[in-house]
């Protein structure tokens, strides 16, 4: 091959590549939950501390620069208050990881706007919307700042629960490029206090074009809900469903009302 045949082979890969709907796998995230469109009664202030960590799982980072996933704990305290019973304004602060070295890194913050259906748990059919926004150190997120869009759907049916939130995940360079990663819920109320349900956390990559089914990430939870006094608990362990997901998962959220 002559030295024209391959700078036109290189450029032609280049653009092929170029054209390609690639993306990089989606960093870890500090919180792993479905919303149910349920808020903070009016004037109420509301401590929701996530927490997550990834006995098995990849084993270099996402993106160059970022947390290796293995034996790391992700979380965050999120604070949030009641503005109505239609509004509820929440900030987390702040973001941080553990990693299997011990070392302990800042991640960033963020500040969100939930809006819901009145009364959701009350209502077979309920819906919202939560926009966040968020300040990410180097080593959390490859972009400074971003954006999560997070439709909320859902069915009280008698005993059983059905929520979808289609999350478009916004890194600020134009609609094609917003990431779909979606999230669902399935659970079944034993009484008011006790729920188990599975969850399904999704990464399909970005709206211009999915992903390979190698590369998306699918990771399905196992959950229990406890409404106790005066902390609620959800725990639950996820098992990564393809080869770019973290093998397993820990989740543990704990909430209170603080006033």
């Amino acid at each position: 091959m002559t030295n024209g045949c391959r700078v036109a082979a290189r450029l032609g890969a280049l653009a092929l590549l170029g054209g390609a709907p690639w993306a990089p796998l989606r960093a870890q995230t500090d919180e792993i939950q479905v919303y149910d469109a349920v808020i903070a009664a009016p004037g109420v202030v509301n401590l929701t501390w996530h927490d997550n960590y990834t006995p098995d799982g990849r084993t270099s980072p996402a993106f160059p620069g970022g947390i290796e996933p293995n034996h790391t704990l992700n979380g965050a305290p999120e604070w949030a208050y009641g503005v109505t019973d239609w509004f509820e304004a929440g900030l987390y602060l702040p973001l941080y990881s553990l990693s299997g070295t011990g070392a302990f890194t800042y991640n960033g913050f963020k500040v969100r706007t939930l809006f819901v259906k009145p009364d959701a748990a009350a209502q077979t059919f309920f819906y919202g919307v939560n926009f966040e926004f968020s300040w990410n150190t180097a080593h959390w997120d490859p972009e400074r700042n971003t954006q999560e869009i997070r439709p909320i759907i859902g069915w009280h049916l008698g005993p059983y629960d059905i929520i979808v939130n289609p999350i478009l995940d916004n890194s600020w360079k134009g609609f094609s490029r917003l990431d779909f990663a979606p999230a669902v819920r399935v659970a079944y109320n034993f009484n008011k206090q006790w729920v188990i349900a599975a969850e399904e956390y999704d990464d399909f990559g970005p709206l211009r074009g999915f992903l390979p089914p190698s590369r998306q990430q699918h990771q399905l939870f196992g959950v229990f809900d406890y409404g106790g006094k005066p902390w609620s608990v959800e725990g639950g362990i996820g098992f990564g469903l393809t080869g770019a997901t973290d093998r397993l998962v820990l989740k543990l959220i704990l909430s209170r009302n603080l006033n």
